[in-house]
């Protein structure tokens, strides 16, 4: 770090956020198609194995997968395998450490739409002082499970996902450097692009240090246990460490930071297994109490607005419409679709008390389409579903400003982040 860099006051640090650069651990341009692969989180062991080539991440990142037949993915024997992995790939030249601490452009396109994140370092203390915002809770065993992925390789082999507020001197930066030739680019089997360049001028290294050291939060897009899985094992290292000073590497872990003017949510849906003793019959009519309801027919509806849902019941697609009063304008939780639905619809008439819980219920990503909906409930899985309109990135961002924690399965951001692009070591 430059001594301009140094130089930037502890007062404006105290304020905003901090990020650093780091030397990536990453494959040669040769292997990156091989290595990238999807979230550790987004596929099951059966299909994690099935995807994984001879060198893709997922032998790290989902170790199970090397045991015929799969084992737990909570075993000593899968974590001892994890490392042996992570070891092995760097040995045979696969993953191969930067010789100085860059930052980097992870630009990603979806159905023709490009959105450019920096691959930065984020301050465990920020997460700890309320400056990376969270709006979602996070359960302690998938915490827990992160956490020893962290502790046991030493590094954040997977990044997460923050937002921060639109800067255009950040992106004056960033449009210089993606004007030219990159490191990566790559379209992956999903049809999405993944594109990358290292930024490996020191001025603009340090110019990016000082802009976000104006820039006030971070919003965690995805990735909440992975964020405080991170913070927990530096706070661990930080306790272990009588010699601690606040600079070494294992305060700080790797994020790709969007600008959220960018970010796109995308709708995410619930199926439910019954109608708790109704019949389709009297489930419409329940509904009319505080609904407009109004029968679309067969043909896939969409919710076109904040307050309506579509609903697919017994063959047919039904609009609802939530009447006046039904909630509160001025309430950041009160006035999401997740909370009409869940109190008026879901607690109310179906009686599903707890999201987090109910074995009744199942979430579906946007991305899987409408006909996701139906299919499931056509096959006899499911007895109704419904879909919402997506939430606002100005939702996400007032309410985690406020304080507040959204339900659970309200946002749905896509596409995913690639893992294997950049990984960075603790020590």
């Amino acid at each position: 770090m430059s001594e301009g860099t140094k130089c930037l006051s502890r007062e404006i640090y105290n304020k905003m956020v901090r990020i650093k650069p780091f030397a990536a651990v990453r494959p040669p341009k040769q292997y990156v198609e091989e290595v990238a692969a999807r979230p550790y989180d987004v596929l099951n062991s059966a299909e994690a194995q099935k995807e994984a080539g001879e060198k893709s991440l997922l032998h790290i990142t989902k170790p199970e997968i090397d045991f015929s037949p799969i084992i737990d993915e909570h075993s000593q024997q899968a974590y001892d395998k994890a490392v042996e992995n992570f070891k092995s790939w760097q040995e045979k030249g696969w993953l191969v450490q930067d010789d100085k601490p860059y930052y980097y452009i992870y630009a990603q396109t979806m159905e023709g739409r490009t959105q450019y994140g920096l691959v930065v370092c984020a301050h465990t203390d920020d997460y700890a002082e309320g400056k990376i915002k969270k709006h979602e809770l996070t359960r302690k065993d998938k915490e827990d499970d992160r956490m020893i992925h962290v502790r046991i390789q030493d590094a954040n082999i997977e990044p997460v996902f923050f937002a921060y507020p639109d800067n255009e001197k950040i992106n004056a930066i960033v449009a210089r450097y993606i004007s030219g030739v990159p490191e990566y680019d790559f379209v992956a089997e999903d049809g999405f692009g993944h594109t990358f360049w290292v930024i490996d001028n020191q001025e603009d290294i340090d110019a990016l240090t000082a802009l976000f050291a104006e820039i006030p939060a971070f919003y965690v897009a995805d990735g909440h246990h992975r964020t405080a899985a991170a913070a927990r094992v530096g706070a661990e290292k930080k306790a272990a460490n009588p010699a601690h000073t606040g600079q070494e590497e294992y305060n700080w872990f790797m994020t790709v930071a969007f600008p959220d003017s960018q970010l796109k949510i995308i709708d995410y849906n619930r199926v439910v297994k019954d109608l708790n003793g109704l019949t389709p019959e009297q489930l419409l009519e329940a509904l009319k109490e505080d609904f407009d309801v109004c029968e679309k027919g067969a043909d896939i509806y969409k919710p076109g607005r904040l307050h309506e849902f579509s609903m697919y019941l017994d063959g047919k697609w039904y609009s609802l419409t939530a009447k006046e009063g039904r909630y509160d304008d001025n309430d950041p939780i009160g006035v999401l679709d997740v909370t009409i639905l869940s109190s008026l619809v879901l607690d109310k008439i179906l009686g599903i008390k707890d999201l987090r819980t109910d074995k009744r219920i199942d979430f579906v990503g946007g991305i899987r389409g409408l006909g996701e909906l139906s299919r499931r409930v056509d096959s006899g899985e499911m007895a109704v579903a419904f879909a919402l309109y997506p939430v606002s990135m100005k939702q996400l961002v007032d309410i985690a400003d406020s304080g507040n924690i959204m339900p659970p399965k309200t946002t749905w951001f896509e596409p995913k982040l690639r893992s294997g692009l950049a990984i960075h070591k603790l020590s």
